[in-house]
């Protein structure tokens, strides 16, 4: 049922020399969502500007005067929870702090802190900072459903720096739950369950059974989370770790989060060792009992935030809606297992 689709096709000119030319670009299928990406390979070998070391942090990285996320201004520059879902207004893990989106995208749209640095550069945050911020947002997360059952489309993502979509360079993650269906709660529920009724099976974990019988985009694994590249990416460098039978952020425990947050930071460390500074993360979960939609993390890097560097979305991605990277995701694969491997070599998670 799922289906690996690759497509070349082939630009010919003359090239300035004279001389015919014709460069192949492959177009791939995603498995899950149909939707195609295509790979320029005649650029694979392009050096991009601004990521030939790594640019020097953003000029508001010194500055902490006017965060409202630093102390001591966070106590009253953040709102307050409802006293239903946190009597003291806001949820403590460790070092990580969540309180209310000021700007909320949802009906229980919430922030939660990694701890009291103001700025952390890149695969330089600890497991532990992760781990914290991650439990608290699962935190948050029980107590809206117990306060509203209705609010089963849940999220958790993060922009880190303004090249992602980031509005405060102090490190942070956003957590949303609602009643109403991103686009992609909604198509994912549907094509999940549909899987399920058709095969019997769960989609990312028939996904994964696939893509380790093939090895190529296989890149390591943290506790129970399975991580690959993307084979039909729809973002720079585009990573998948999957947690398979897994359907709740709400349910799963500590140790599955702190496997969680040491696979995100070999992610970084990994696109750090890429020259890249920002970069997206994700997990969409349905929380209905039906739910066949199991969770998966979605890491993208994207362009460096410094100056005169060109933005990693064109209008290729925003008018024909497909992505057009210059890397093969087992090249990504490639590349990034070691950053899994030294921890295995050293005992680690996995």
């Amino acid at each position: 049922m799922l289906s690996f689709d690759k497509t070349d096709i082939f630009a010919k000119f003359i090239a300035p020399s004279g001389e015919p030319a014709k460069r192949r670009i492959e177009v791939r299928t995603n498995p899950v969502t149909g939707r195609t990406c295509r790979i320029a390979l005649s650029r694979i070998s392009e050096t991009e500007k601004g990521t030939d070391s790594l640019p020097p942090p953003p000029p508001e990285a010194q500055d902490t005067s006017t965060c409202p996320f630093c102390r001591p201004q966070v106590e009253a520059k953040t709102p307050r929870c409802v006293s239903e879902i946190a009597p003291s207004g806001c949820l403590i893990q460790g070092e990580s702090r969540l309180f209310p989106n000021l700007f909320p995208y949802g009906s229980y749209s919430a922030v939660s802190l990694f701890d009291n640095r103001h700025f952390v550069e890149i695969g330089m945050a600890s497991v532990s900072s992760y781990s914290d911020c991650f439990i608290n947002c699962r935190n948050y997360l029980r107590q809206v459903f117990a306060y509203d059952s209705q609010a089963v489309y849940m999220a958790i993502t993060q922009n880190h720096l303004p090249s992602a979509g980031g509005s405060l360079v102090h490190p942070h993650l956003q957590i949303n739950a609602d009643a109403v269906a991103g686009n992609h709660h909604r198509f994912l529920k549907q094509r999940a369950e549909r899987y399920f009724q058709e095969t019997g099976q769960y989609l990312f974990s028939d996904y994964l059974r696939r893509e380790k019988e093939d090895g190529a985009r296989c890149i390591g694994k943290t506790g129970d989370w399975e991580w690959i590249a993307a084979f039909a990416p729809e973002g720079f460098f585009e990573i998948w770790g999957i947690l398979p039978k897994a359907m709740s952020l709400r349910a799963i425990e500590s140790k599955e989060w702190e496997d969680l947050a040491q696979g995100v930071i070999n992610a970084q460390k990994f696109y750090r060792s890429l020259c890249r500074n920002g970069y997206n993360l994700g997990i969409l979960s349905v929380e209905e009992p039906s739910s066949r939609l199991e969770l998966r993390c979605v890491l993208i890097v994207r362009s460096n935030y410094a100056p005169w560097v060109r933005n990693d979305h064109t209008g290729f991605e925003l008018m024909l809606g497909d992505m057009a990277t210059f890397t093969l995701p087992e090249k990504t694969a490639e590349t990034a297992r070691p950053f899994w491997k030294r921890l295995e070599q050293q005992g680690g998670p996995g």
